[in-house]
């Protein structure tokens, strides 16, 4: 499809909608000042594919790098309440709590993080960077026992990143 075709989404609005850039490649960052404060609350979750005995010695608390879990939620918090530092255009948000809950299986690890703010815009944005360090701590806590041979990670891998719920109360 060429650039000039349109899709839903383009038809759904004009150029001069966007809201980050303009005709000129400026950008800025929205302003939501005049927005009502809310209270909301975003949840994101992911897994992580491991061998069943990188899970086992995760589980037993036998990693060479130390506690996994423990290390993977202080990665998480710390993305969430750094969002706005590593993706453009992301307003700094009052976290008010963070939850941070991990589901281990046999051959997988799974995250959710919960991210509370009272203000004008959304925090899922900040429970997806919880999710995705939070995994990638995992992964590097455990990348000796995943390598193979030849220093690959044939069963390593990060699925299912996705935003489960947003919410948001105007507050009176």
């Amino acid at each position: 499809m060429s650039d000039d075709e349109s899709t839903p989404d383009r038809d759904a609005r004009a150029d001069d909608d966007l809201t980050h850039t303009d005709d000129a490649g400026d950008v800025q960052l929205v302003n939501v000042g005049e927005k009502p404060d809310s209270a909301r609350r975003a949840v994101a979750r992911g897994t992580i594919h491991l061998t069943e005995s990188t899970v086992e010695a995760v589980r037993g608390n036998e990693v060479k790098k130390g506690d996994v879990l423990a290390t993977a939620r202080i990665g998480a918090v710390q993305a969430v309440k750094h969002t706005w530092e590593t993706i453009p255009m992301c307003h700094q948000i009052p976290i008010t709590n963070v939850d941070t809950d991990f589901t281990v299986s046999d051959d997988r690890i799974e995250l959710e993080v919960a991210v509370e703010t009272t203000g004008k815009t959304g925090c899922e944005m900040e429970a997806l960077e919880g999710v995705t360090t939070g995994l990638n701590t995992v992964w590097d806590m455990v990348k000796a026992a995943e390598k193979d041979v030849t220093g690959d990670y044939p069963n390593t891998r990060i699925t299912d990143v996705e935003v489960v719920t947003k919410e948001k109360t105007v507050l009176e």
